[in-house]
């Protein structure tokens, strides 16, 4: 199982990762990257990919 196709770590994601963790995880995303960088600390987290969903459903059947 490759782990990082199924999360994303905010500082990899953008808004171009919408249809991968969502909206709200790629606003995340875009926050982490864009306050960090300014001295806001922030914590970094991750976001499960729907591909994830997708394997969980498979897995699961």
């Amino acid at each position: 199982m490759d782990t990082y196709k199924y999360i994303k770590f905010f500082e990899d994601i953008s808004l171009k990762d919408i249809p991968q963790v969502g909206g709200k995880n790629a606003s995340l995303g875009e926050m982490y990257r864009h306050l960090v960088p300014k001295g806001i600390n922030l914590p970094n987290g991750f976001a499960t990919t729907a591909e994830s969903y997708y394997y969980f459903l498979e897995s699961t059947g």
